[in-house]
């Protein structure tokens, strides 16, 4: 059983342990018990709570969910009338009070002479009794009751708790329906977030895997010593893309791993024209980060820093702090067409919303493209 509904149990016990007491509390008489034990054998005693209880469960967990919150209001009011109309019939109080009102018709007379009959000292006609003379139960049935037109007693005490409990459950079930409706705007939000990161993982994999397959094609149709390392590598990288890969975070030694093996494989494409500086400094045990987060800024390094024709150094650095991790890539751009820029762009946009969806107003990440040189910083918590 579940915390929250243990709860709920013992507010609803507690609730009716209240209200069944509320007969005891107002028809006590003097400080003997006994009376109070022949009112709780009473059957209508039971009577009286078993009525509540029907009141507030058909209220809170029928009428409330399939006529009032379905807005249908018209129906609503005819089924509280009827619930009135029982209470109404059933006088679950007056009841009670008629109990208390046999036990006291039913006790010896005092022996000392009551005060209000004829010859008394105090007793005048036709008025209330004096000061210090307190009514008897008997002076309350001598009195007129209030009745309806149908020239029934009226339980005022009876209507007033029926009030009391149809405006309580009625209140206790909308909140309850208002906070299940948030919490399932929640869940329905959260999962159409972890959805759309899932399609940007998705989409990130299978391009990062593509562009290592071509590198490693061309290796092999040039008949290169080093491609059969160079599957090795891979291997290792999809490893990693498609097993160790299980969450939203991952072990930053692990993407640095992968990040080397990256590197090595590019290298072995760009030939020594290419100079690529990648260090990692700080302490990476331990720390957690998005995978394949940093890839898409490290694929558009060689796929537009790198030229055939020109010497060129790309710089790759990655330092761990103890709350934080900075990444900052450098490299001149070559060739770069529009139908590039587009290819681009739609990389970068992918990695920034997962950033806004893993990172969300915790990292900072700058990208500039000044003098024909991409600078890209980025600022992670770890």
């Amino acid at each position: 059983m579940s915390r929250i509904k243990a709860i709920s149990i013992i507010l609803h016990v507690a609730g009716w342990v209240t209200l069944m007491a509320i007969p005891l509390i107002f028809l006590h008489r003097g400080g003997s018990f006994d009376g109070d034990i022949t009112l709780m054998q009473s059957p209508d005693y039971w009577l009286f709570g078993f009525t509540f209880m029907v009141v507030f469960y058909s209220n809170a967990y029928f009428f409330v969910p399939r006529l009032l919150l379905q807005k249908k209001h018209v129906l609503y009011g005819a089924a509280v009338f009827i619930l009135f109309f029982g209470v109404y019939c059933i006088r679950p109080f007056d009841r009670l009070l008629h109990i208390r009102e046999k036990e006291d018709d039913s006790r010896p007379p005092s022996k000392q002479p009551p005060l209000d009959r004829p010859g008394s000292e105090h007793f005048q006609p036709g008025r209330p009794p004096g000061p210090g003379q307190s009514p008897s139960l008997s002076t309350f049935r001598d009195r007129p009751l209030s009745r309806s037109p149908f020239g029934q007693p009226l339980d005022i005490t009876s209507f007033f708790i029926f009030f009391t409990v149809i405006a309580l459950s009625t209140a206790i079930k909308t909140i309850r329906e208002w906070l299940l409706t948030e919490q399932r705007a929640a869940r329905a939000e959260a999962d159409r977030a972890t959805a759309e990161l899932s399609f940007l993982k998705a989409q990130i994999n299978p391009h990062f895997l593509f562009n290592t397959m071509n590198n490693i094609y061309t290796l092999v149709l040039t008949r290169d010593d080093h491609a059969a390392d160079s599957v090795m590598r891979l291997s290792k990288i999809m490893r990693y893309v498609t097993e160790d890969i299980t969450g939203n975070f991952a072990p930053l030694q692990r993407e640095v791993d992968c990040i080397a093996s990256y590197i090595e494989l590019q290298r072995l494409r760009t030939g020594d024209l290419t100079v690529v500086n990648f260090k990692v400094e700080g302490e990476v045990d331990g720390k957690q980060i998005a995978p394949l987060l940093l890839m898409t800024f490290i694929e558009n390094v060689f796929k537009y820093g790198v030229s055939k024709h020109e010497s060129t150094t790309i710089q790759i650095k990655l330092l761990a702090g103890e709350t934080t991790l900075q990444f900052y890539c450098k490299n001149h751009i070559f060739g770069l067409n529009n139908s590039d820029n587009h290819s681009t762009g739609i990389g970068i946009k992918n990695t920034c919303k997962r950033l806004d969806h893993l990172y969300p107003g915790r990292y900072v990440l700058n990208i500039s493209n000044d003098n024909q040189e991409y600078i890209v910083q980025l600022t992670l918590p770890t």
